[in-house]
């Protein structure tokens, strides 16, 4: 049997075919596409006939490869959404850099505070979360027509066979699942005055929700990093960074610790298959994706790194400042936090990946600290993996061996959860 990932980051998606063979995943990529934040009358959002036309297009090549196609699911970044006015989405459907949510922070905050917030819920503090952008719809009243919401992945499925779906790990990263319940907490949607009707109860990986030109459509964990966390084959528990847009460090553990350590490390407790991924967000290679796309345009990568680690530029930045989040100029948000810019191009790359390590070393501390573990591997997958710079950098800043493995593993993790479920019937 044959089943089919899509894999939706914020730059690019992917659809790859999987099937066992021997005991073992194969694999093969047979639709590629571009993604991106779009500008619309100032404002960040996602282009969402543009997302569904690559999605059924990439369908349609994977079919005429395999025909007999046993199922398929969908996975996207988290936080974002599409509001839903009966069976037709509100437009626009904003992109989680735009900066609509920072003025309504401190609003949440007064309403619940955020140490309650995180108490309840366990979800680190990001000025994007769902429960921000929700609540900015509120306020400029975007809410009284929605008769409710679908995450990005939720919402392309829906266009596909006609069914809304609610999945719990993608909806643990907006900051309003319970830690405890693992569904909505009314008390902070009570809180906020936030429509009751717009929260429906959460469905675990490996539903199946219906169906789309003969193949079933199935949840995954449906927030790429869960499916990407699935996608690792780890010999035993260890810490991972799935390395993209955003490095996602962490560990999977039984419980959610949700301990005021864990608040001050900014850690977030999210859902997983079975067990919660303790992890951190960082600012990812978005760091040195844009300074190629404004320093070098098309420099191949390898001769990027290997400049880079030439050079003698030592200074460092905290990667996770704000200013870095959705800066007009990468090169100007770096030099507006260093004593002296770089005196040529290749220092500000390896400025980001020394500063990229030492951002891992300090979550790697504070990951074993708020634990009270020990952990001697870290296991790196997604585009990072395939950095041997930054790698050994990671490697010498946190004193872990690191196990890079450069393959999809988010799209691992989804065909997985699709070919186990499978077994079970």
């Amino acid at each position: 049997m044959r089943y089919l990932a899509v894999d939706i980051g914020a730059s690019s998606g992917r659809h790859i075919v999987g099937w066992l063979e021997g005991g073992n995943m194969q694999t093969r990529e047979v639709y590629r596409f571009p993604n991106g934040v779009t500008k619309r009358e100032g404002r960040l959002t996602w282009d969402l006939d543009a997302l569904e036309r690559h999605v059924r297009a990439g369908i349609d090549e994977a079919l005429k490869l395999y025909p007999n196609i046993e199922s398929l699911s969908i996975d996207t970044w988290g936080v974002d959404y599409v509001l839903m006015d009966k069976n037709q989405p509100i437009l626009p459907c904003y992109a989680y850099r735009d900066s609509r949510t920072e003025a309504v922070i401190s609003q949440v905050h007064e309403k619940m505070p955020f140490a309650e917030l995180y108490r309840r819920t366990g979800i680190q503090f990001q000025p994007f979360n769902t429960i921000y952008q929700l609540y900015a719809d509120k306020l400029v009243g975007r809410l009284e027509s929605a008769c409710g919401f679908l995450m990005i992945p939720k919402y392309l499925m829906y266009r596909l066979c006609g069914v809304k779906s609610h999945e719990y790990t993608n909806a643990t990263t907006g900051g309003m699942v319970s830690a405890e319940t693992g569904e909505y907490d009314p008390d902070i949607i009570a809180a906020l005055g936030l429509p009751n009707k717009l929260f429906k109860p959460l469905q675990q990986p490996g539903t199946v929700i219906g169906k789309y030109q003969g193949i079933k459509v199935m949840l995954c964990a449906t927030h790429d990093t869960g499916s990407a966390v699935e996608g690792i084959p780890m010999e035993d528990n260890a810490l991972y960074i799935s390395s993209g847009t955003w490095s996602l460090l962490g560990a999977k553990v039984k419980q959610p610790v949700t301990d005021a350590g864990s608040m001050a490390a900014n850690y977030s407790n999210e859902g997983g298959v079975g067990y919660t991924r303790y992890q951190k967000n960082l600012m990812g290679m978005w760091l040195v994706n844009r300074l190629r796309e404004e320093l070098c345009p098309g420099k191949p990568w390898n001769e990027i790194t290997a400049e880079a680690e030439q050079k003698h530029f030592d200074h460092l930045v905290d990667v996770n400042d704000p200013i870095f989040l959705a800066p007009e100029s990468m090169k100007v948000a770096f030099d507006a936090r260093l004593p002296h810019p770089p005196k040529c191009e290749m220092g500000y790359f390896r400025c980001a990946y020394r500063s990229l390590a030492k951002g891992y070393q300090q979550a790697v501390e504070e990951i074993e600290r708020n634990t009270g573990r020990t952990y001697s591997k870290l296991y790196i997958v997604g585009g990072g993996a395939k950095n041997p710079f930054l790698n050994r950098l990671t490697e010498e800043a946190t004193g872990k061996q690191v196990i890079a493995l450069p393959i999809e593993a988010t799209a691992l993790g989804n065909l997985k959860t699709q070919i186990e479920d499978a077994k079970e019937e």
